[in-house]
């Protein structure tokens, strides 16, 4: 991971760009690195707090999430797993270090996949929000999700876990839609 580190912002004549590695084209810029994907897999070993699993050394598992939360500004398919593996930054088991190890091994075999950022599209804003319903197994609190574009351009992601548990998945989707606007 360290190689990538260096490689994570770049700037061109068009501006600040983020992605792992990116690649100048004559209508635009490529930063590799994030297309969606599902990683419904590595969700299902860390969605419940592993109580009877051994815990590991606390340090060494919020660097290796540290380092992925660093990337998630170039990679929006791992946000949402990397922040559900994020939650249990105090005390890890081998179960979930073991899901931080499938998202690297992950990370290196999809290198070449990137976001592409047209430089001639549409200036019109577009938001999309969601939201799970008691999503949580562990606290029965919903996550909020919203995407912007300007265009076709991503410019900001969000996953949060909401701050009480919602009665009702109307509930859920307006704070979730209410925190988007905000």
């Amino acid at each position: 991971m360290r190689s990538w580190v260096g490689r994570l912002v770049r700037a061109w004549w068009s501006g600040v760009v983020s992605g792992n590695e990116g690649k100048k084209e004559e209508n635009g810029v490529l930063c590799l690195g994030g297309k969606y994907c599902a990683m419904h897999s590595i969700l299902k070993e860390t969605h419940i707090k592993d109580k009877e699993g051994k815990a590991v050394d606390p340090s060494h598992y919020r660097g290796m999430i540290g380092t992925l939360l660093y990337l998630t500004s170039s990679r929006p398919d791992l946000q949402f797993v990397i922040c559900m593996c994020a939650r249990y930054q105090a005390r890890p088991t081998e179960k979930h270090i073991h899901a931080v190890k499938r998202i690297f091994r992950y990370l290196c075999g999809t290198v070449h996949r990137g976001l592409w950022y047209p430089k001639d599209s549409s200036v019109a804003l577009t938001t999309f929000a969601d939201a799970d319903h008691a999503g949580c197994q562990d606290t029965r609190r919903s996550t909020s999700r919203s995407v912007q574009f300007l265009g076709e351009r991503l410019i900001s992601l969000s996953s949060k876990r909401q701050k009480s548990a919602a009665i009702s998945s109307t509930k859920a989707e307006y704070i979730a839609l209410s925190g988007c606007c905000a």
